[in-house]
């Protein structure tokens, strides 16, 4: 080969090489920058969880304020509706012989809160209880009458002979009593053989009708 040839093939190998340095900077340059721009993505990863962190302690002292102030509230409905079970018992207990007297039944005694617990049983609490020598009527007062209510009340019903044996020669006869009756709890009521008491007015009276035939339990 030529010298003039040889020399000529150098310049070419070396500008090959020339060209392929330069392709490496350029691609150590893209590599520091994608370093880089990893790097600030990362800083920004950290700083969103430190955010969604913080975001997250704050939610979770705020759920535990709202349950602290839905504990708070739902102590007040509760004390409330207790409230209006004492109303709807205030308003039966001074109505209660009229009431029965005019179905035929002489009631000689009226108590409330009457409560008993026998040999570690579970024990019982009666809102008004109304006695004479033949029967005992027992009077579930709600401020909101509703099906569970009259379904633990004939529960109530059929132990109650049970923890008051004093009263085991009488006939027990139920009722239940509401300000609010909800839709068709009277009916209910009524096919399961209990005296349904609603208000009227001022006062309160007996609504089932007048061929009404009470259960005995």
């Amino acid at each position: 080969m030529e010298k003039f040839d040889l020399e000529k093939g150098f310049q070419e190998i070396w500008k090959l090489y020339e060209a392929t340095d330069r392709r490496f900077a350029e691609t150590d340059k893209r590599f520091t920058e994608t370093d880089k721009r990893f790097a600030e993505t990362d800083k920004r990863f950290a700083e969103t969880d430190k955010r969604l962190d913080q975001r997250i302690a704050e939610l979770q002292e705020c759920i535990k304020a709202t349950d602290r102030q839905m504990a708070r509230t739902d102590k007040k409905i509760e004390d409330m509706f207790g409230k209006w079970g004492l109303f709807v018992e205030g308003l039966i207990y001074p109505s209660a012989k009229k009431m029965f007297q005019e179905r035929g039944i002489e009631v000689v005694h009226v108590s409330q809160h009457v409560k008993v617990s026998r040999n570690g049983q579970e024990g019982m609490e009666i809102d008004i209880l109304c006695v004479n020598g033949d029967c005992a009527i027992l009077i579930e007062a709600k401020s909101t009458l509703g099906v569970q209510d009259v379904d633990e009340h004939i529960a109530r019903l059929e132990k109650f002979k049970k923890l008051f044996p004093e009263y085991a020669d009488r006939k027990a006869l139920g009722a239940v009593a509401g300000i609010v009756i909800q839709e068709n709890v009277d009916r209910y009521a009524f096919k399961k053989g209990l005296f349904v008491i609603a208000q009227s007015g001022e006062t309160v009276k007996i609504i089932n009708d007048a061929h009404f035939i009470p259960k005995e339990w």
